[in-house]
């Protein structure tokens, strides 16, 4: 194998497939990337196992080939080398590498040992924009459990609406009237749903599936382009092929980046159920403020939950916190709020109120209740809806 390749274009490449290196010690090919060399692109390839991913950029391809090199080891030295171009030539499962005055050679080994990424060739696939995908994301990711004893709550659910059938990982009804995407996490305090109205293939109508939280966050990394995403799942991997947008195109990447993830396997809990039916009171709130008022007050919170209470009084929400060690906070916003016969006090872990404020873009919000005891709902225009548990103290 013989290439000419831009050292930015080689480490733009290089940082795509970084992230999914494997680190078990039991199979040393995991921790290499896999070179390959074609009709005027090289690919980058990197596997766990769990997950896989393979970026192409823009080379000078002399002669084809392909070798299994130590990656992080590869992305240091190209990063190190000086500005200009790369030529590297593989044989006898080693490399060189030389760029200016700079010369290196590096160990591989056979790519043959190097498992190679499931494809989903005979699969429908659904098409939508990286951003949109990147935004459903962000809006629900904060929920996901931390807890790996829920491994079944360690990742983001997708649920195809509409059609007949049953869902295999979400617990709930398919067949929806309406063509839609659910896009569900939760940590079992607090349930996260971004609802998109959609033309889902009849094919993937009542199908759903569990995105473990490492692909999501690498997915999240990934979407950054102004261009399609196409997502393919089966029983147990999904995939998705990002196109590239002129921008990327100009940094050297080429065709498209394919990541590919093991499907979480199990059934997601009935989050329809969470929901709550009917909410009595419903307040507008400007959703920066709201965030800011909460933060501040949640400093004197002597709890790692950062404990704040909201009370609502007719046109007025009072925010506060306390501790015996650092004293007292207390926020107040105007709202429009017809009180009942006396105030509503409900008490939130802060960061369950934050999270979804962060992740949103909106410049208002809507804040749902019934009771002090009952979940709390943070709702938007845009079908998403955050339901946060309250907290019962004393």
């Amino acid at each position: 194998m013989k290439v000419r390749i831009e050292k930015n274009v080689l480490n733009n490449g290089l940082s795509q497939v970084l992230n999914v290196v494997g680190m078990r010690t039991s199979l040393p090919v995991l921790s290499n990337v896999r070179l390959c060399a074609r009709e005027g692109v090289l690919e980058l390839i990197t596997t766990n196992l769990d997950m896989g991913i393979r970026c192409t950029v823009a080379a000078d391809v002399k002669e084809g080939g392909s070798i299994a090199l130590p990656a992080r080891r590869l992305a240091s030295i190209a990063k190190a080398l000086p500005e200009g171009t790369i030529e590297l030539e593989c044989s006898d499962d080693q490399a060189k590498l030389s760029c200016g005055c700079s010369k290196f050679r590096i160990m591989g080994m056979n790519d043959a040992e190097f498992p190679p990424l499931p494809m989903f060739e005979q699969t429908e696939a659904l098409v939508v924009e990286q951003q949109q995908l990147r935004g459903w994301l962000r809006h629900v990711s904060f929920a996901q459990s931390e807890d790996e004893n829920r491994y079944l709550l360690n990742g983001v659910l997708f649920a195809f609406k509409g059609g007949e059938g049953t869902a295999s990982s979400d617990g709930a009804e398919a067949g929806a009237s309406a063509s839609e995407l659910h896009v569900v996490a939760t940590d079992g305090r607090r349930l996260s749903l971004m609802q998109q109205s959609m033309e889902v293939p009849e094919a993937l109508r009542g199908k759903s599936f569990i995105l473990p939280s490492k692909a999501v966050g690498e997915l999240e990394h990934l979407l950054q382009q102004s261009a399609p995403v196409k997502l393919y799942f089966n029983n147990r991997q999904v995939g998705f092929e990002l196109e590239l947008d002129e921008s990327a195109q100009k940094s050297g990447l080429a065709q498209s980046i394919y990541l590919v993830s093991k499907q979480i396997e199990g059934v997601f809990p009935n989050y329809l159920q969470v929901l709550p039916k009917t909410t009595e009171h419903r307040v507008r709130l400007e959703r920066t403020l709201l965030l800011e008022s909460i933060q501040r007050a949640a400093l004197v919170s002597s709890l790692d939950n950062g404990t704040v209470k909201l009370t609502f009084n007719r046109n007025l929400l009072e925010i506060s916190a306390s501790s015996a060690e650092f004293g007292e906070a207390h926020e107040s916003i105007a709202v429009e709020y017809e009180a009942g016969d006396k105030p509503i006090s409900i008490t939130f872990n802060s960061k369950f109120l934050t999270d979804p404020l962060k992740a949103l873009d909106e410049d208002a919000i809507f804040f749902e209740f019934k009771d002090e005891v009952s979940p709390g709902v943070i709702k938007t225009n845009d079908n998403f809806r955050c339901v946060v548990m309250p907290l019962r103290l004393g």
